[in-house]
């Protein structure tokens, strides 16, 4: 099965995060041939040079051979490239599994924490674009940790 493993790559954190996920996912199973776009030095290099076009179309080429795609949702905001990445995924039918472990999705049946939405700027809750979620849910899943990650990944596989 060939997966492709969407995520924002430009931090050493999530470079670490990322490498440390993708390997737990290549663990499952020798089944798994999967694409970390960090470790495709032709276009990730940033010591080296690699232009919009080359960056789009070596992703995207990948992308459009997998069999599912991995996008990691946290963050302040999703991704711009993991978004279009879901978009492109969506639109060529290739199953996605978001990953959102934002911690501020807890507490949804805290009374305090629902009765604060009504007062101006205390919402305790961290908002997902609608449209890029809507668009993994209708041709995947949302988990919410690891563990659950790993699990779907390995029904894709039976």
């Amino acid at each position: 099965m060939k997966i492709y493993f969407a995520n924002a790559l430009f931090s050493q954190a999530d470079i670490n995060y990322n490498a440390q996920l993708a390997a737990q996912i290549r663990h499952l199973s020798p089944q798994i041939d999967l694409y970390l776009p960090q470790e495709n030095n032709d276009i990730n290099d940033k010591q080296a040079y690699a232009d919009s076009k080359m960056i789009a179309q070596a992703d995207t080429e990948k992308l459009l051979a997998s069999d599912l795609v991995i996008a990691i949702l946290d963050g302040n905001t999703i991704d711009n490239g993991v978004a279009s990445e879901i978009g492109v995924a969506y639109a060529q039918k290739i199953p996605i599994i978001g990953l959102y472990t934002d911690t501020r999705q807890q507490g949804a049946s805290n009374q305090q924490k629902l009765d604060a939405l009504s007062q101006v700027a205390e919402n305790q809750f961290h908002y997902v674009n609608l449209y890029t979620t809507g668009l993994i849910k209708l041709n995947g899943t949302i988990v919410n940790n690891e563990a659950d990650l790993l699990t779907a990944i390995k029904q894709k596989l039976n």
